[in-house]
């Protein structure tokens, strides 16, 4: 289906979910109701009966009924890492949502703002953020993807958005919060992208992102922040040190328990209350 069945209300029937997604016209829609007449049936069965729809296409409008979007396979809008976006029923999309609750539970009660760190580059840490930001804009939480990685960012390749311009150029006044980018698919999911990507990082994240994070906090529930690999720089530490709160990824087979310790005990010193470490299986 066609992004733009976000713009039609909850209450819409699965019919004009269906024409605002043109699976069908107004004309398939007149014999889905003879024959919904005829034989008694929903209206979504009379459409398959048809052979004008299938089961995905059932639902995906009751999902959007029932305010949980989703995208099908075939739709590219975004990386088709986004699970959540594309899976949502998957195991996978169950442990995210098994995490999500335990935030809301232990964090997000009293906080808004989260960092997300892992030791070392490649270990999924951008695909976490997304992933789980999906999953509280599927809750109906105003949720903000910042990516505060300046140096490989990776959020607005998931996303597939324009990334000329964000957190940086917001940080040192070229920009302002326009540069956010709202998910049309998923109505309470926004981006910042990182924006140009600086040559002195660590001093436009020292100096800026805490103020820039008091200010968005009035217009959203949840931030979660992907970060530059803590091998990198100070910025990890940094970020988490404003965001007051993080969660470390690790990787199965990969990540060194010792490792994982010392950094823990990094953000302890530096302010940062760690949540917990999620252990990624790939």
């Amino acid at each position: 289906m066609d992004n733009k069945i976000t713009k039609i209300e909850n209450n819409a029937s699965i019919g004009s979910l269906l024409l605002d997604a043109g699976k069908i016209n107004l004309s398939d829609a007149e014999r889905i109701i003879a024959l919904q007449k005829q034989k008694g049936l929903r209206f979504g069965d009379a459409a398959k009966s048809l052979g004008l729809i299938d089961d995905e296409d059932i639902q995906k409008a009751l999902a959007y009924q029932f305010d949980y979007p989703y995208l099908k396979i075939t739709e590219e809008s975004f990386s088709q890492q986004l699970v959540a976006a594309y899976q949502p029923f998957s195991p996978q999309v169950e442990a995210l949502r098994a995490i999500r609750g335990q935030l809301m539970m232990r964090w997000l009660v009293t906080h808004k703002t989260l960092a997300v760190i892992s030791l070392g580059r490649e270990e999924g840490r951008s695909c976490l953020v997304a992933n789980l930001a999906i999953v509280f804009s599927q809750l109906g939480e105003r949720t903000l993807v910042i990516d505060a990685d300046l140096r490989n960012p990776k959020q607005h390749e998931l996303f597939k958005l324009d990334g000329n311009y964000g957190l940086s150029d917001l940080l040192v006044g070229r920009a302002d919060k326009n540069v956010i980018k709202r998910i049309p698919a998923f109505r309470d999911l926004s981006i910042l992208p990182a924006g140009t990507v600086p040559p002195n990082p660590v001093e436009l994240i020292s100096r800026g992102l805490r103020g820039c994070l008091q200010e968005l906090q009035d217009d959203y529930d949840v931030i979660l922040i992907d970060t530059p690999s803590a091998d990198q720089g100070i910025e990890a530490q940094i970020t988490a040190t404003c965001s007051g709160g993080a969660l470390i990824l690790a990787r199965q087979h990969k990540t060194r328990l010792n490792d994982l310790k010392m950094l823990k005990e990094t953000l302890v010193e530096t302010g940062s209350q760690c949540l917990g470490a999620i252990m990624a299986e790939f």
